[in-house]
């Protein structure tokens, strides 16, 4: 196998085991310890397979009690280096038939293999670097066998399962060993042997039917053979077989590639999440900003402005009521003269918003995590979840700190000026008005010339200018609350858009940094677990 991959577009190997430790990476309490166990294992088994000898070609003979691997071994070196008997297990440790000892002692020893045999003649001219094991029977009631046999099918580069005319069709042959393996079709070969036993006429019924059964394991094998230990039958077909795969030279990265296939097949995908659309994060920072009290912050505003214009300019025989009236900002603490780093320290005035704002707040919390994580699957939505529950511990606090740091538009309005001028001139035409009549009635007994009352078209002056001066104040009075009215309510509206904007600012910082990070390692975890797969 190259190393640039097998196909167009297809990852090549390097990729592939790269994405193997992003895999890791990615997965980390979420994946279950278990699988993060086999990609750890599957990476530093490769890695180690690869630093070991790759001029030479381990394949493994694996079979049930009975099945005649050792008598098959022998048969294709030659001679009697394995060990045969009736009685079983015969084979207790592994053993390695090899021709070319010069640089197999490190792979040998990674192997856990000790008994070894050089031979000089090849089973096949092209299978020189050839390392052909023998190995216990997986079905042996010594657990060890076991174990060894299961140890060493994750660990040669190819396996030629043995089966016999008597338990080829075993369950337990099928179910833990071959199906585990069923990805690793490339490098595997499937031998009946003892064929002799069978009557000539049902040996292709039967390899027919062996066909059959690894199919349904879903292993597609380079060769299906029939072979006979004891006459010799397929023998040879069988050693061309297995100098085809020593002679390609690949199959070490091929075995590591089917390992990669194999895994990449049972990992959960993490899918591919929705993320945070910009009408889902106004959402939240709409529903955030509505539970933490925006409104009476902007409604606020709009109300001191009012009062401070009407304070100012309003009729001046009622207007100083309102110097008892309290600013509805100072109230909120939110009034005028804060400093800057002041404000980034202090909390607002605003009420508390209790079980039900708090709640409120955690539902959009959770309603914006659930929108933004559809299309992951649960493991990687509960991640997102956590990220959104420990944002919404501190969103709270966040959030007040930045209504009370936002800079909000109380300075007073300019025209202010204009009607309290008018409404002192309206008032002194009316007090002089007052004055002059008083004057006139109560003047005789003073010690001042007798004061004239004039008039104007019937009208007396200083009753004019009494009503003048009540009706000027008040028709200011009026004009001047009804601008204050429609300024103090832009006044409110673009408060409310600070405030929201603020925070939103809070929201992307707090909810959509956080959680966009966990649906980024979704992201991650997806493309690596792809790339393992060799997509």
């Amino acid at each position: 196998m190259s190393l640039i991959g097998s196909g167009r577009g297809k990852p090549t190997l390097e990729t592939r085991l790269a994405a193997l430790d992003e895999l890791v990476v990615a997965g980390a309490d979420v994946v279950d310890a278990a699988t993060l166990a086999t990609l750890r294992g599957i990476r530093e088994s490769a890695a180690e397979r690869r630093r070991r000898s790759l001029e030479h070609t381990v394949v493994g003979l694996f079979g049930a009690t009975g099945s005649g691997k050792s008598s098959l071994l022998n048969a294709l070196v030659g001679a009697p280096v394995a060990t045969t008997h009736v009685r079983r297990p015969t084979t207790t440790d592994p053993l390695a038939v090899l021709w070319q000892p010069d640089g197999a002692s490190s792979l040998l020893d990674w192997l856990g293999i000790d008994d070894r045999h050089v031979r000089e003649q090849p089973i096949d001219p092209r299978a020189t670097s050839l390392i052909l094991v023998d190995l216990p029977d997986f079905d042996s009631v010594e657990a060890s066998h076991h174990a060894i046999a299961a140890r060493l099918a994750g660990q040669v580069d190819a396996m030629i399962w043995v089966l016999d005319p008597q338990k080829y069709a075993d369950a337990v042959v099928h179910t833990e060993f071959i199906a585990p393996h069923a990805a690793h079709g490339a490098v595997t070969l499937v031998v009946l042997n003892q064929a002799d036993r069978l009557a000539a006429g049902d040996v292709d019924d039967v390899l027919r039917h062996v066909r059959s059964l690894v199919a349904a394991d879903g292993l597609k094998p380079t060769a299906v053979l029939a072979t006979s230990a004891t006459t010799g039958v397929g023998v040879d077909a069988l050693a061309r077989s297995i100098g085809d795969i020593a002679a390609a030279r690949g199959a070490v990265l091929t075995r590591i590639a089917a390992d990669l296939d194999a895994v990449g097949g049972t990992i959960e995908p993490a899918g591919t999440a929705r993320g945070f659309i910009p009408a889902a994060r106004t959402a939240l920072a709409e529903a955030v900003a509505a539970s933490s009290g925006v409104a009476a912050v902007a409604t606020a505003v709009g109300a001191s402005y009012r009062r401070r214009a009407a304070k100012l300019g309003g009729w001046p025989l009622v207007s100083w009521i309102h110097r008892f009236r309290p600013d509805p900002l100072r109230r909120l603490g939110l009034g005028a003269g804060r400093g800057a780093a002041d404000a980034q320290l202090r909390h607002t005035s605003l009420p508390e918003p209790g079980a039900a704002g708090a709640a409120r707040r955690a539902i959009a919390v959770r309603s914006a995590v659930d929108a933004a994580s559809v299309g992951l699957t649960e493991p990687w939505r509960a991640l997102a979840r956590d990220a959104g529950e420990q944002a919404s511990a501190t969103l709270g606090d966040e959030v007040d700190r930045a209504l009370a740091s936002t800079t909000l538009p109380t300075k007073a309005g300019w025209w202010w000026p204009i009607p309290a001028i008018v409404q002192w001139v309206a008032l002194a035409a009316a007090l002089v008005g007052v004055g002059w009549l008083l004057l006139a009635a109560f003047g005789a007994g003073l010690p001042i010339p007798r004061v004239e009352i004039p008039s104007i078209e019937g009208w007396s002056v200083p009753v004019l200018l009494i009503a003048g001066g009540i009706l000027l104040g008040i028709v200011v009075a009026l004009g001047n609350g009804a601008i204050a009215a429609g300024v103090g309510a832009a006044r409110r509206r673009r408060t409310r858009r600070a405030l929201v904007a603020a925070v939103a600012a809070v929201t992307d910082a707090v909810v959509v940094a956080p959680v966009g990070a966990a649906l980024q390692r979704a992201s991650d975890f997806e493309s690596a677990r792809r790339r393992v797969s060799g997509r």
